[in-house]
């Protein structure tokens, strides 16, 4: 995205907003580094839990007080029960996180792992994606911020505003650079916090503004400190938290000449590493072309590509030949006889079955005996 952007030159502004024709300066490397969002929120993330101090609940707190369990066979529950009497506060549940008086549930403790150890190179990665991003009036406009009039981002003044002193000199500077727009838009925006960090010495919120990134105080902070919403950093010690607040790309910044100058030596760059940070070179971005529409069309890229394949092919269905009768006749045709004769013998077998069955019956039943008759005798 910043390569798609990037201009070989930049203009410098003096601090009557007229441009510089005689000498514009080189745009440093850094503005084309890849600007990662996702690596920016995360090491804003770790880097902001380093302000946190440690805090904790006393380890006496809820256990000040004589109690003991009544036990079982009292009709009440076994929670320790404070001792002695002539007071509503005796026989009263104490100690467990469900009574009143009672500790919480798991104390805070003072030694859990407040802050977080990030890797040099993230920071890095993640401080040249902010610097990029800054550069590029979408997200700068993304973020919030009134650039309208700004006649160019990244915006670049002269070293003489490092020698402003009054406040009412700063004004002017940013009304000259049509910067003023932003800071009305800090001051429509101040308002009490919703919440409870009214009562935490957090009372007023406001929007952000401009950031001055300078190279010497020549009393430049004493003429802008004042100003709501801006805030001044030197070139030696940029930081994440002011240059990407809240984890988002984008702040608008305005540099002055030197310090602008000095992005080269402190990034380096793809070819030339870093004056100042050891064997640092810039990262490499995925993509040195982000025009995907014009990437996608070129014709030079479609001369190169194979035709596309328009043939279907299709997946074979795999059947189980123990189950489907047409794949065990495709594997074995005489199945067809054998499964026939299984089934004829089947029924052969199925209808001597009755037969022997009422065989075996009467085979079975006992002999009836034969009773003698008695002769009648005939009368002669």
């Amino acid at each position: 995205m910043s390569l798609a952007t990037a201009r070989p030159l930049v203009s410098v502004y003096n601090e009557k907003s007229e441009e510089i024709k005689e000498y514009p300066i080189a745009l440093p490397a850094v503005f084309k580094a890849p600007i990662r969002p996702d690596v920016v929120n995360f090491v804003h993330q770790q880097l902001s839990m380093n302000h946190r101090q440690a805090y904790c609940v006393s380890d006496k707190a809820g256990h000040q007080t004589s109690a003991e369990s009544w036990g079982t066979g009292r009709a009440v529950a076994r929670i320790p029960r404070v001792r002695g009497g002539g007071t509503h506060r005796s026989g009263q549940g104490a100690f467990g996180n469900m009574c009143r008086g009672g500790r919480m549930f798991a104390p805070t403790k003072p030694w859990r792992r407040w802050h977080r150890r990030v890797n040099v190179n993230q920071r890095r990665y993640a401080l040249a994606s902010a610097v990029a991003a800054s550069g590029i009036p979408a997200l700068v406009l993304s973020k919030g911020h009134v650039i309208d009039q700004v006649p160019e981002l990244p915006l670049v003044v002269s070293d003489k505003v490092q020698e402003l002193t009054k406040t009412k000199q700063a004004v002017q500077f940013l009304r000259r650079v049509k910067a003023w727009s932003d800071i009305q838009k800090v001051y429509k925006s101040q308002r009490f916090r919703a919440g409870k960090g009214k009562m935490r010495n957090r009372r007023r919120i406001q929007r952000r503004g401009p950031l001055v990134v300078y190279h010497k105080d020549q009393g430049l902070r004493r003429a802008f400190r004042n100003i709501p919403g801006i805030d001044l950093i030197s070139v030696e010690k940029l930081n994440l938290l002011k240059l990407a607040p809240g984890g988002h790309v984008g702040r608008f910044v305005i540099w002055t000449e030197t310090a602008f100058q000095r992005l080269d030596r402190l990034f380096g760059s793809w070819k030339v590493p870093s004056a100042e940070k050891k064997g640092y070179n810039l990262p490499q971005p995925k993509m040195s072309n982000t025009d995907l529409a014009r990437l996608l069309k070129a014709d030079e890229i479609k001369k190169v590509l194979r035709v596309p394949q328009k043939k279907v092919v299709r997946r074979v269905r795999r059947l189980n030949p123990l189950s489907n009768t047409r794949a065990m006749l495709r594997l074995n045709p005489y199945a067809a006889v054998l499964k026939r004769k299984a089934i004829l013998q089947t029924r052969k077998r199925l209808q001597k079955k009755p037969v022997a069955k009422v065989a075996a019956e009467k085979a079975k039943a006992p002999e009836k005996k034969k009773t003698p008759t008695k002769k009648t005798p005939t009368k002669k």
